[in-house]
Formats: C-alpha cells, sequence, structure tokens
C-alpha cells in the first residue's frame, strides 16, 4: 500500500521513506533516523493518515481528514507533514 518514493521536498533534506512491519505504516527517515511514521487507518468507509514524532509519539497530523482511499490517504499524510514542518 505505501510508497518507498520519497517527495521531492523530502529527499533535499537527506530524507527518504523506509516501509515499516507492516505494509500500512511507513517511516520518514532524516538522514538514518526515523523521525516521523506515517500509519494508514480505515476511518469509516474512508481512510486516514496518523503522522506521528518517532521521538514524542505525538500525532502531528489532522485526526479530522480522509481520503478516498489508502493511498490517497498517505499522500495526505505526507502533505500534512510537509505543511507542519515548513518545508
Amino acid at each position: 500500500m505505501t510508497t518507498t518514493t520519497a517527495p521531492e521536498w523530502l529527499t533535499k533534506r537527506d530524507g527518504s521513506l523506509k516501509p515499516g512491519i507492516r505494509d500500512y505504516i511507513a517511516h520518514v527517515m532524516v538522514g538514518t533516523q526515523p523521525l516521523y511514521r506515517l500509519e494508514v487507518r480505515p476511518a469509516g468507509g474512508k481512510f486516514a493518515c496518523a503522522v506521528i514524532s518517532a521521538v514524542t509519539g505525538k500525532r502531528l497530523d489532522d485526526a479530522a481528514l480522509n481520503y478516498a482511499d489508502a493511498p490517497a490517504a498517505f499522500a495526505g499524510g505526507l502533505d500534512q507533514l510537509q505543511a507542519k514542518l515548513g518545508w
């Protein structure tokens, strides 16, 4: 489900995506450190993407946002992370 191709805004900062142990989880790496985790979850017939800080465990996403399918939720999670980081 999740893609391992990192967007340009992330690769410009030595970032990458690493698949998680489950197919609905991806780790956002900066250098060699996993700083964020994206988890695509079912949400009332649609999908959401939880964006979680690997350091604090705090959610950074807007939990009210839902998407039509899992790939759209993953892309939306990346967009939310980019906006939160200001990158």
